[in-house]
């Protein structure tokens, strides 16, 4: 009930949206009015311009000493073995804290050893602090049983569509507390600290996602948009400038990646302010309420472009990269299935400086690939080339996906532009024009290679990666 509940809501916004932007898009082609402020892209302490192309890695399995123990480095050799080099890695409070001030040492290690696979597969890591309907004391995982105050308020627990527990009043209710609460906000504080703080120096960590998925308490005669935005606004603006407060005060250099609501994942305008950081990246989730109801796609209801519209706004007015954290319908099997890869993968790649898929697994379900690591129906168009790193300003940048060809052009810089393809019958051919060099015009069919090309600094250079014909 909740999520057809949900679906309503958002479909009455997103026809807002798309009565609003449907009319910008149909100003006469004459009206040259300034364009909007494109959207930033993530750089390197080169500065060359990155992309990020990778998959969820979870294990919601197992808790306590056995927690994280699901993940093993065949995740992120599989991962470098397709061609991608981002992970976000999602790990739980409860694991970490068990009890108020006793930081569990066997947890730390664990997410030690998952960074030092992905360092030596060459994978960024993006550890994400996780919850689902607040933590254990609602039968999820998250935030921990003594950081939880529902003051006595009711959870009726639904089987049938977790999704729907958030709307419960006791759900809600935590939420407040932790957000208002001094020493609830200190004890979240304190736990960034001992996280940021252990993992500050290791070389496969990006970033830290500061909580996946907030909600909040919804005030009475309060439509959902409207209670997102106020939650957004009031709470989580300021909860994010605390907790990138305390992760600076041990990380002066890693990405902190910031979510609104999942509302907002849903393509309703968000209410976040600014998050005061010179390395904030947006970070929004790109679900589809209907879709992971169980329906199919369709392509003419213009959620993806109204999608695209709204959550694009947030960082044109503050100037923030964007990183989808996690995207991908449950049910990629159904008739529309191979469409939505393909229009959901053309808007990504239009506007954020990366991806996360949800989630690499092995088996059914949300998995990417199945038992043997074959990728399941309509996720093999995820694993196509592109520029890990680009050394300069980049001007233009496409991948035909019938043809498989991708291009970038760009006025380059100093340092090496990396070129990344997955592995292919026949292998891919690197031309290039401007005076530029590579080692590697060829790249091999059997396996995941990266090729580098070397730029006079300041000549506008292009490169076209094209699929070679395969082998009879």
């Amino acid at each position: 009930m909740y999520r057809r509940l949900l679906a309503a809501l958002v479909c009455t916004a997103l026809s807002t949206i798309l009565l609003s932007t449907g009319a910008a898009h149909a100003q006469d082609p004459a009206d040259h009015r300034d364009a909007p402020p494109a959207v930033p892209r993530l750089t390197d302490d080169h500065g060359r311009v990155l992309t990020l192309r990778g998959w969820n890695v979870e294990d919601k399995t197992h808790r306590g000493e056995d927690a994280l123990s699901a993940i093993t480095e065949r995740h992120f050799r599989d991962l470098r073995a397709q061609g991608f080099d981002f992970a976000r890695l999602l790990v739980f409070w409860d694991d970490l804290e068990p009890e108020r001030g006793r930081y569990s040492e066997r947890y730390l290690r664990r997410i030690e050893r998952i960074l030092d696979w992905a360092h030596q597969h060459r994978v960024r890591v993006l550890i994400d602090a996780h919850q689902d309907v607040f933590g254990p004391a609602f039968g999820h995982r998250g935030i921990p049983e003594w950081a939880t105050r529902t003051d006595g308020l009711p959870f009726t627990p639904h089987p049938e569509d977790w999704f729907a527990e958030y709307f419960e009043p006791a759900v809600q209710r935590a939420f407040t507390h932790l957000y208002e609460d001094p020493d609830l906000r200190r004890a979240q504080a304190d736990m960034w600290r001992v996280v940021a703080g252990r993992f500050a120096g290791h070389p496969a960590v990006l970033g830290y996602d500061l909580i996946n998925e907030p909600m909040g308490e919804i005030a009475p005669g309060e439509d959902l948009p409207t209670a997102a935005r106020r939650i957004e606004r009031d709470q989580l603006t300021a909860m994010y400038n605390r907790l990138a407060d305390a992760v600076r005060s041990v990380d002066d250099d890693s990405w902190i990646f910031f979510e609104p609501t999942p509302v907002v994942g849903e393509g309703v305008p968000t209410g976040l302010g600014r998050v005061h950081d010179r390395r904030a990246v947006y970070a929004p989730h790109f679900y589809n309420t209907a879709m992971e109801a169980g329906a199919d796609y369709d392509p003419s209801a213009g959620w993806i472009e109204a999608y695209e519209s709204a959550v694009t706004v947030y960082p044109r007015r503050y100037g923030v990269p964007v990183v989808v954290g996690e995207w991908g319908p449950l049910n990629n099997s159904l008739p529309n299935m191979g469409r939505f890869y393909r229009d959901a993968l053309a808007s990504l790649n239009r506007y954020t400086s990366g991806w996360a898929g949800y989630v690499w697994c092995y088996g059914g379900g949300y998995c990417a690939v199945d038992r043997e690591g074959r990728f399941r129906t309509n996720k093999e168009q995820t694993a196509a080339p592109y520029a890990p790193a680009v050394a300069g300003r980049v001007t233009a940048e496409r991948y035909e996906p019938d043809s498989g060809v991708f291009t970038v052009q760009y006025r380059a810089g100093r340092h090496v532009t990396e070129i990344s393809v997955p592995p292919r019958p026949g292998g891919w051919r690197i031309e290039l024009t401007g005076p530029a060099r590579t080692s590697t015009p060829t790249l091999p069919a059997d396996r995941a290679a990266t090729a580098l090309v070397r730029a006079r600094p300041g000549e506008h250079i292009g490169i076209t990666v094209t699929p070679l014909p395969s082998p009879r």
